[in-house]
């Protein structure tokens, strides 16, 4: 994990453009901004919040154990490391 202390804009399709600061994760901005997204275990085990990344780059804070496809992050446990844009699942 790098120390990223940057901060980047996450657009989330349907949603809102957000302001993201490490060290949180994405889920925690999602939420902070009060929007609606499935999760459950918070740590990458579940896969709840399985979103897909549209564009931009994310790193993990921790190796992800459930199963995402290679379009797919999983916001529990990733940061973003640049602009991103995602679309939840519905």
């Amino acid at each position: 994990m790098s120390k990223n202390n940057d901060s980047f804009m996450v657009t989330i399709k349907d949603h809102k453009t957000v302001e993201h600061s490490a060290p949180r994760t994405l889920l925690e901005t999602i939420e902070l901004h009060q929007i609606e997204i499935q999760y459950h275990c918070r740590e990458g085990f579940c896969g709840a919040c399985r979103s897909k990344l549209i564009k931009g780059d994310v790193e993990y804070t921790t190796d992800p154990l459930a199963y995402i496809d290679d379009e797919e992050i999983l916001p529990c446990c990733c940061i973003p490391t640049t602009n991103i844009e995602i679309e939840l699942a519905k």
